[in-house]
């Protein structure tokens, strides 16, 4: 028994096309301008509206521990809210603590997620160093299909890597073919900006901001590309949030790096005023890092998404409810850091990308899915309708609309950053490997039906590393080994 969708306009990064597409064995193995149902077939009329590739939110924390608790939401209930949004793949983070052996997090983290509801795969974060690290890097990206590190340059005390980390990790990762991924700020001078802050008596929310200014993320991502510029390895930087961090991008690109960038939708379209608020409660839960910065680095980076010197769009979805916040209720340092988003990240780019002219209905696709799985090479398996590939769908009515709520929403958390923001462009149904997981607000996703997405390895070949810009621009993956 297959599904077929029909009379459907099918969108891909490259193109758009009518047409109908059969789906057989978790695979598209049909592409056609009509498609006849077989007998047990089940069908979908997507007629007028538009079929898509599912999303892929690269940076997702799911039951993350993190500053004295845990994330709200487990690999299902995060999972089960990114397929009501659209998403059928997310990339969550196996981040050990300080001396913690890496493959033992890693087992850690994939017990956790045996119970989510979409595919998911794992960057690994590098947050100490010795020969066992290096070891254990080898044995994760050769045996279980990991081809990104993680390395947090803020939370000092904690999980910061020093440069000496960085310059050891990176190069690591470039003799395994791997890339390296960057939460870039200075965790020196956030350090000491917080410690200043509550010197001046500011506790609340507002010294969130305060003690994490622009500059420090400009500062650490011209570090970070610099070290990945002389070890020669291809680097990616996660939310990126400011001018500075995106001109430092655009510098990069421009002298031939393999250099990418990710913006999170909150950053698009929310400006640091929410730090003042006088309802604490408010205020806090919109403390992340970065935080939200002043008007103005908002339509900066629009203008480099729509450039193409950011290449993706995810959430860092990593929820915490108001008592757990309440944990930093006299001390801002001492709020988990996190916002919701996986349920919402498709629809607020729609709505505020396509809908505005930002973006066009293959860019939106490119920003949503297909540019990830090039740089994390598990394109065309996902991020493509294509025959072959993974049936991961989405069906989008452009005309529908949606009042986003906490109230409604199925993220596992007491607040919603797009509280009432009606969008228009909506997903009627969701399909993760053919199944009909999301349909018309009914979610039947079972636990645990998600898959372990092995990412093969780049060309560890230095050669391969050195692109021109013209080439870059042709192609943005690094060629398959």
């Amino acid at each position: 028994m297959g599904l077929l969708i029909k009379n459907g306009k099918i969108v891909n990064a490259d193109m758009s096309f009518h047409g109908d597409i059969y789906c057989e064995g978790e695979k598209i193995v049909a592409i056609a301008d009509q498609i006849s149902a077989k007998e047990n077939d089940d069908v979908i009329d997507a007629e007028g509206c538009l079929i898509m590739p599912g999303g892929i939110d690269p940076h997702t924390h799911m039951e993350l521990p993190f500053m004295g608790t845990v994330a709200s939401d487990d690999f299902y209930s995060g999972t089960r809210a990114a397929l009501a949004g659209g998403t059928t793949t997310i990339i969550d983070f196996v981040i050990p603590n300080p001396q913690q052996d890496l493959m033992e997090a890693f087992q850690q983290w994939q017990e956790k997620a045996e119970k989510a509801a979409t595919d998911f795969s794992f960057h690994v974060a590098v947050t100490w160093w010795d020969d066992s690290v290096s070891e254990a890097m080898g044995i994760l990206a050769k045996e279980h299909g990991v081809n990104s590190f993680k390395h947090f340059m803020a939370y000092k005390n904690a999980i910061m890597a020093d440069d000496e980390v960085l310059v050891n990790s990176f190069k690591r990762a470039r003799d395994l073919g791997a890339i390296a991924t960057v939460h870039a700020e200075n965790g020196e001078l956030v350090f000491r900006l917080q410690q200043e802050m509550l010197e001046q008596g500011i506790t609340g929310p507002e010294g969130h901001p305060l003690s994490r200014p622009p500059e420090v993320e400009g500062e650490a991502a011209n570090r970070a590309i610099e070290i990945a510029n002389l070890m020669n390895v291809p680097i990616y930087l996660v939310h990126t949030s400011c001018q500075q961090a995106v001109d430092a991008i655009a510098r990069a690109r421009a002298n031939g790096q393999r250099v990418y960038g990710e913006v999170l939708p909150g950053h698009l379209l929310l400006d640091d005023s929410v730090y003042r608020d006088p309802d604490w409660s408010f205020a806090a839960a919109h403390v992340m890092s970065p935080p939200f910065r002043p008007k103005g680095h908002q339509q900066h980076l629009w203008k480099a998404l729509q450039a193409g010197t950011l290449q993706t769009t995810a959430t860092d979805h990593c929820c915490f409810c108001d008592p757990q916040k309440r944990n930093g209720e006299d001390d801002f340092t001492q709020i988990p850091n996190g916002t919701a988003g996986v349920e919402d990240r498709m629809h607020v780019m729609w709505h505020h990308g396509v809908n505005t002219g930002r973006l066009t209905e293959n860019e939106f696709v490119a920003v949503t899915s297909a540019n990830t799985a090039k740089i994390f090479n598990v394109y065309p398996r996902k991020g493509v309708i294509r025959v072959g590939s993974d049936a991961d769908l989405v069906i989008w009515d452009s005309e529908k609309t949606r009042t986003i709520s906490k109230q409604t929403h199925h993220q596992n958390v007491d607040f919603n950053i797009f509280e009432g923001m009606e969008v228009k462009g909506v997903n009627t149904h969701t399909i993760s490997r053919g199944d009909l997981v999301y349909k018309e607000g009914n979610i039947t996703a079972e636990r645990g039906r998600g898959k372990y997405i092995k990412r093969p390895l780049y060309s560890a070949d230095s050669k391969a590393l050195q692109l021109n810009s013209a080439q870059r621009k042709a192609s943005p993956v690094i060629r398959n080994t």
